[in-house]
């Protein structure tokens, strides 16, 4: 556990805390592209969950996740850039998959698996050429660059061409560990129409969640904030307003030992995570979509039914939803200014750049 932001994330304060799991990114960020995908791996499976709230999602093989369907464990899930296009970028990470064996077993020999592999996308094509967006060999080098370290953050993967509001989004990662042991992470990919900052204060709306020492944000001056003020127009890299057509997506994960039923509603209360960041959240024209997963890494936790499920679900769903809005803030913070697109940092505190 990290000492320095006291009541507990996990060595990372990511969701590679989380035993099972890593993540990968592959984007390119040039004066054509601006996009990328993102996964987040579980090889030998796990149980997942999936919650829309967005009016406008792109998504890929969420009914396989609905409780009573065949399928009981996903392999991975890949977040992306490149809108309905994005979604092609899942084949890789299906394919590099594969060729480990890793997947649902369809036939006699080990090779013949299916890997079940979740996806969602956000809008980022004003962001590149025209044409420029992921695909297949996006989501293989995603895979092929796996950590269980520390991921990258900011204009990396998914959130490279990303916009939250009126400033440079991003990816962002946290963990908590409970009191009992479990540890809960997630990582999220900010492309919000809402604002990720109060324009009163300057400061990112979620940041009263993070852990002690976790942000080093001062308040910005008057005269900073009324500037950031007049500069509230979503953009393109040239400078061009741009329709608001986005999406917050993320992962949740968590070591316990839940079934389908309960991620799904682990990922419900993560959206309470976006809700506290991104203001106002889960509009007509954002395709907001969290998946959560469970990796059953941790014993000793009580089985659906037993005494003490309700109580140890509920604490999950808690730090689901910050870890969810601290992801958020992290990603707002670590994104770099874009062309005509500022970075959170850039517009409000120059003076540390």
């Amino acid at each position: 556990m990290v000492e320095s932001f006291g009541r507990g994330s996990g060595a990372n304060n990511a969701i590679t805390d989380v035993a099972g799991v890593s993540v990968g990114h592959r984007h390119r960020l040039d004066e054509r592209w601006a996009t990328g995908s993102t996964v987040v791996l579980t090889p030998e499976g796990a149980a997942a969950g999936v919650d829309v709230r967005g009016a406008g999602p792109g998504t890929r093989e969420t009914d396989v996740l609905d409780p009573d369907h065949l399928a009981q464990l996903v392999h991975g899930v890949l977040l992306g850039g490149g809108s309905a296009f994005g979604l092609s970028a899942a084949d890789g990470a299906m394919r590099w998959l594969a060729e480990r064996g890793h997947g649902l077993r369809v036939g006699s020999t080990p090779h013949e698996v299916v890997p079940i592999v979740p996806a969602a996308v956000l809008f980022d094509l004003p962001m590149s050429d025209w044409g420029r967006r992921p695909d297949a060999t996006f989501g293989y080098a995603a895979c092929e660059g796996r950590t269980r370290g520390v991921p990258a953050t900011g204009n990396v993967g998914a959130g490279t061409g990303a916009v939250a509001g009126a400033l440079k989004g991003g990816v962002g990662t946290a963990s908590a560990v409970l009191e009992d042991g479990t540890t809960v992470g997630a990582l999220i990919a900010v492309n919000s129409s809402g604002a990720v900052v109060d324009p009163s204060t300057g400061l990112p709306w979620a940041l009263s969640s993070g852990l002690e020492g976790e942000f080093d944000v001062p308040a910005p001056s008057a005269e900073t904030i009324a500037a950031a003020r007049a500069r509230n127009a979503r953009t393109d890299r040239s400078g061009a307003e741009i329709a608001p057509l986005n999406t917050t997506i993320g992962v949740v994960a968590t070591d316990a030992g839940f079934g389908k039923p309960e991620c799904r509603r682990v990922a419900v209360a993560a959206h309470d995570g976006v809700a506290r960041a991104v203001r106002p959240a889960h509009g007509m024209t954002d395709g907001d979509t969290v998946f959560a997963l469970a990796t059953g890494e941790r014993s000793g936790a009580p089985a659906a039914g037993e005494p003490g499920w309700v109580a140890a679900l509920d604490a999950v769903c808690a730090a689901a939803a910050e870890v969810t809005a601290r992801a958020i803030v992290h990603a707002v913070l670590a994104a770099e200014s874009v062309a005509e697109v500022p970075g959170y940092t850039s517009l409000y505190h120059p003076e540390r750049e």
